[in-house]
């Protein structure tokens, strides 16, 4: 099984960035991920807080 890089506290961190207004191909470059993944990243964890993942 492939291991992850980011864990979802580290998930939902660049999602609030994105959110605050920074640029999901800035974004992306960034932190080493496609624009795909956060897209994807945002369909799974969009509007979500840390504590509702870990719960």
């Amino acid at each position: 099984m492939k291991r992850k890089r980011f864990t979802e506290d580290q998930i939902i961190a660049v999602l609030r960035e994105h959110e605050a207004g920074a640029k999901a191909g800035g974004l992306a470059r960034k932190h080493g991920v496609s624009e795909a993944t956060l897209y994807n990243w945002k369909a799974k964890y969009g509007g979500m807080d840390a504590s509702d993942v870990s719960a």
